[in-house]
């Protein structure tokens, strides 16, 4: 009675100090041998998951966490990162635009372009470009999505939680298994794998994956489906463990991805009407090798990976039916990282520590054509409003002002983490010191003239002068950011398990090389006299995002894990945050920037119950409420208003029936019903345009057998009509419709 007493006590101080709400679970980084019912700790062999940055005192790390296994993961039809949006609380990643498109937001932070605030890691590969997040993973055995800054043990970009995703082990699963799956909108996809022993001690596994999309809706200017895709990806996984102490797990993977079209629908006209062509393609290259030797008190693990990014974006950037201008955007790059780290334990003291290093080279050209209507209403309109006795004439309808960047960044980073037992209390300390260098080298062009007319009294034109325009601008910049990064958690043991954490989270900073191109046409502006909206200065480069972050939390379970809630209450004070914004005018580009300050608080809520047997229900729920606190952009004070993008609410549910009884020839039926809700998300910074609260449901039909299972299912089953995306690109407003009602089957074989 007197530690249950203790417990509420602290559950009550830590609300009343944090005023708000988020989740909690004691988070076990076991591969998951465990039912899906249930979510536990328990001590692991200290070679038994490579790599993964667990204390040595029981692989437990407090913290708001939602984990995901292989039936689950099933049943949700997740094969993406983008596919547990929503099911985790005040979690939210929307599917729009092009696989590039990977924004995710967390607890209000969040950010469509640059740096995410949320680190991915797949089979021990740390992905570091948020354009890569958005990929198929084919045999996933388990997900892992840690909320709150984590940047001591990951550091950059991980300032709202961690995603760790793993796939099946070789050493773990045997045979062959496929999949098959046919929906809606002429959806098709296929993947195949073989697990096989070689030895005792090693291990392989070989899969593939292809995937193609007939896209849901029109192109009404040519009549063409938008939103087609063909992507398809391999992954080959070996892993040798020659000694007790000595474990070894190299993984490569490759992908492909070809996409064409964007759904961005004009509000004004209510249609997907543009002339111009859009697609996407990438091609991408990774791999990571572990390895772990563990001596008798303490074990030793070396991540190494190399990530390789090619693609090039194709974009009709007015999305308009006129010839306004086109982007052409082409990347080389590729980035190598190592993550050597040890941890060890002695008596009720345990401590993992470690140094981290990474280099990323990015080598991009994206030049901007532009077209007859651009010109004419862009440059010469505005140009001949102001003098309309010298009207000007442009030598040629079609001109490009082109854009070349050299983008270096290199980091490194020593961090520690030391955790003691005082009785049933539990207190964890860390810290990070992050060291980055970022530079840009770029080189901006164009070549091209006008001709300056004079208006006679008579209405006729004369030749009055020619204006050449050569730009050859070229430039370095560089920056060096230093960060200290400090976490303390405090917890208690008993039915509630109560914490408090503190931490501090980072986000790095980055160069708009998006306005580039914006800012050259300002320049041509100018030297036809008119003075230009921004200075290159104030456009080119955005600082870090730093935020502290304040968390109570508790995790409560029944015996046999009938019944569990997690709850915990968030408050986060972020300092110049990023944010995505367009610039003034009739212009194109979308620039990052940094509001002065804003705050998070929120609230999160999960619980899974099993009432009888066979059944089995979940549900999770996010608030949050995010505002500036200090942003004026030189025209608007937003103080007080929402922050754009990120949902204020977040609600899931699933209720799942295994139908044991009516079992016959040994195929087993379930039904699973789900709905996943989001909403309000306001899409400016002025509040005055929003997505309001929507709801889509699902419903899943499985059948399962011993080698096989068929399920027949149904997304957004009420067709309900939202929006996932808005945008603004010369003074028109698009936004891109979510996706409608969908059917499917899927036919698994496990062989």
């Amino acid at each position: 009675m007197k530690k249950n007493a203790i417990c509420v006590g602290i559950i009550l101080c830590c609300s009343i100090v944090s005023g708000t709400s988020a989740t909690h679970a004691t988070h076990s980084t076991t591969e998951s041998a465990r039912s899906d019912s249930a979510i536990v700790s328990r001590p692991l062999r200290p070679l038994e998951v490579l790599g993964v940055k667990q204390m040595p005192d029981g692989g437990t790390t407090i913290g708001a966490l939602t984990e995901l296994r292989s039936a689950q993961i099933n049943r949700l039809s997740i094969e993406a990162a983008k596919d547990i949006s929503i099911v985790a609380p005040n979690f939210y990643m929307p599917d729009y635009g092009s696989r590039m498109t990977s924004s995710i937001y967390v607890r209000g932070l969040g950010a469509r372009i640059d740096q995410p605030v949320v680190g991915l890691t797949v089979d021990n590969i740390p992905y570091i470009n948020k354009d890569n997040f958005d990929f198929d993973i084919a045999d996933i055995q388990n997900i892992e999505v840690l909320r709150g800054a984590q940047s001591v043990l990951n550091g950059r970009n991980t300032m709202a939680g961690q995603i760790t995703i793993r796939t099946l082990s070789p050493l773990r699963t045997q045979g062959f298994r496929a999949k098959a799956e046919y929906a809606s909108g002429q959806s098709a996809m296929f993947s195949a794998g073989y697990y096989g022993r070689i030895r005792p001690d090693l291990g392989m596994s070989i899969t593939g994956q292809y995937r193609h999309e007939g896209g849901f809706w029109d192109n009404e200017y040519s009549g063409e489906k938008v939103g087609r895709e063909n992507s398809g990806s391999a992954r080959w996984k070996t892993e040798w463990r020659p000694t007790p102490s000595l474990s070894l797990s190299n993984v490569a993977v490759g992908s492909f991805n070809k996409q064409a079209g964007y759904a961005y629908e004009n509000t004004e006209s209510g249609k997907i009407e543009y002339n111009d062509t859009c697609s996407y393609r990438r091609t991408s290259i990774a791999d990571a090798l572990t390895v772990a030797w563990a001596g008798k008190r303490v074990v030793v693990t070396s991540i190494t990976s190399f990530q390789y990014l090619n693609d090039c974006m194709v974009l009709d950037q007015d999305f308009l039916p006129a010839d306004y201008f086109t982007l052409t955007q082409r990347r080389n790059e590729w980035a190598l990282t190592e993550d050597l780290f040890t941890r060890g334990s002695r008596g009720k003291y345990s401590w993992l520590g470690g140094v981290y290093g990474f280099h990323r080279s990015t080598g991009m050209d994206a030049p901007v054509t532009f077209k007859d209507t651009g010109i004419a209403r862009l440059i010469e309109d505005h140009r001949n409003d102001v003098n309309p006795d010298y009207p000007i004439r442009w030598d040629s309808r079609r001109f490009v002002l082109g854009s070349h960047f050299d983008m270096h960044s290199s980091g490194g980073a020593f961090y520690h983490e030391s955790t003691v037992h005082l009785g049933d209390w539990r207190l964890e300390a860390g810290l990070r010191l992050d060291i980055e260098r970022t530079s840009l080298s770029y080189h901006s062009s164009t070549h091209t003239g006008y001709t300056t007319m004079h208006i006679l009294p008579d209405g006729t034109e004369e030749v009055f002068s020619h204006q050449p325009v050569d730009i050859n601008d070229k430039g370095h910049i560089s920056h060096t950011y230093i960060e200290l990064l400090p976490k303390f958690t405090v917890s208690y043991s008993c039915p509630l398990q109560p914490y408090f954490t503190f931490s501090k989270g980072y986000k790095a900073g980055g160069y708009n090389t998006q306005m580039f191109s914006d800012v050259l046409q300002q320049r041509i502006m100018s030297i036809m006299g008119m003075s230009s909206l921004y200075e290159f200065g104030d456009v080119v480069s955005y600082r870090p995002e730093k935020s502290f972050n304040y968390e109570v939390g508790f995790h409560w379970a029944l015996p046999r894990n009938t019944f569990n809630l997690d709850g915990a209450f968030f408050f986060i004070d972020c300092r110049d945050q990023q944010l995505t914004i367009f610039p003034p005018g009739t212009t194109t580009g979308r620039m990052m920037t940094n509001a002065g300050r804003t705050r998070s608080l929120g609230a999160e809520l999960s619980t899974q119950w099993s009432p009888v047997e066979d059944v089995t229900l979940r549900a999770s729920y996010g608030y949050t409420n995010a505002t500036f606190r200090k942003y004026y952009d030189g025209r608007t004070d937003y103080r007080g208003k929402q922050l754009p993008y990120a949902p204020s609410h977040t609600l899931f549910g699933e209720a799942t029936w295994h139908a044991s009884r009516l079992s016959f020839s040994g195929i087993v039926p379930s039904l699973t019903a789900t709905a996943r809700c989001a909403g309000r998300i306001w899409w400016d910074e002025d509040n005055t345009i929003s997505q309001p609260f929507y709801c889509l449901a699902g419903l899943r039909l499985n059948f399962a057998a011993e080698h096989w299972s068929l399920a027949l299912w149904a997304e957004n089953l009420t067709d309900t009509r939202y929006n996932t995306f808005y945008f603004k690109s010369i003074g028109n407003t698009f936004v891109q419709r979510g996706n409608p009602r969908k059917f499917g089957a899927t036919l698994r074989l496990i062989l």
